[in-house]
C-alpha cells in the first residue's frame, strides 16, 4: 500500500515536471514568434530619437512596424520614405520646425537615422498640436489638414479635441493597428510608459 502510493506521488511529479517543461517550452517559442513578429531593429536609434523628443518606445517601434515593417528602403506609391514614411512635404515642413536640423535631405529618408529622426519630430510635433493622441496618429496618416478639418466638423468630433467618427477608413484601422501593436510591443518588451 506504501509503495502504491509511493508510486503514485512520483508518478504526478513526473508528470507535473512533464507539464512545467512544456509551459516552459511553448512559452519561450510564443515569445520568440512574437520577438520576430514585432522587432526592435534599429534599437539605438530609436531610444535616443524617442528620449530626445519624448516619446514611448512603443509608439515609435508600432509606427515603424506598420508603416514599413522595418524595410528602410520601401516608398509608398505617394513618394512616402523609409521606416517612417515621410513625404518629401512632410520632410521639408518637419525640417523646417527643427532647431536643429542638419543638411539632410530628401534622399536621406532610406537612411535609418535620418528617418527616425526627422519621423520622431513629425510625431512629436503632432503630439503637441492635437491634445488627444489617436487625434495626432490621424494627422500623422491622412495629414494634418485632414485632422484639423475632422476636429471642426461635429459629425466626427464633438470636442474639437478627440475625432470620434474618423471618416476615412484606411485611417481609421491605421489608429487601431497602431494601438493594437503599442500594447503587444509594451507587453513583449515590458516598456515603461513615458512621453507623449
Amino acid at each position: 500500500m506504501a509503495s502504491n502510493i509511493g508510486r503514485q506521488i512520483a508518478r504526478t511529479a513526473v508528470l507535473l515536471g512533464a507539464l512545467a517543461l512544456a509551459f516552459w517550452v511553448l512559452y519561450g517559442a510564443y515569445t520568440t514568434f512574437y520577438k520576430r513578429a514585432y522587432p526592435t531593429e534599429y534599437w539605438k536609434t530609436v531610444v535616443r530619437e524617442a528620449d530626445r523628443n519624448g516619446l514611448p518606445y512603443d509608439l515609435v517601434f508600432a509606427v515603424i512596424r506598420t508603416e514599413s515593417g522595418f524595410r528602410p528602403q520601401v516608398q509608398s506609391s505617394v513618394g512616402a520614405r523609409g521606416l517612417m514614411q515621410l513625404t518629401e512635404d512632410t520632410f521639408d515642413w518637419t525640417k523646417s520646425k527643427m532647431e536643429d536640423a542638419g543638411d539632410e535631405t530628401y534622399a536621406d529618408l532610406f537612411d535609418p537615422e535620418v528617418n527616425i529622426r526627422y519621423g520622431c519630430k513629425l510625431l512629436r510635433l503632432l503630439l503637441d498640436e492635437f491634445e488627444a493622441g489617436d487625434t495626432a496618429l490621424c494627422a500623422y496618416h491622412a495629414g494634418w489638414g485632414n485632422a484639423k478639418k475632422w476636429l471642426a466638423d461635429d459629425e466626427h468630433s464633438a470636442d474639437g479635441i478627440n475625432i470620434h467618427t474618423i471618416p476615412f477608413g484606411d485611417t481609421r484601422r491605421y489608429v487601431q493597428k497602431i494601438n493594437e501593436t503599442r500594447a503587444i510591443y509594451r507587453n513583449l518588451y515590458q516598456f515603461v510608459e513615458h512621453g507623449g
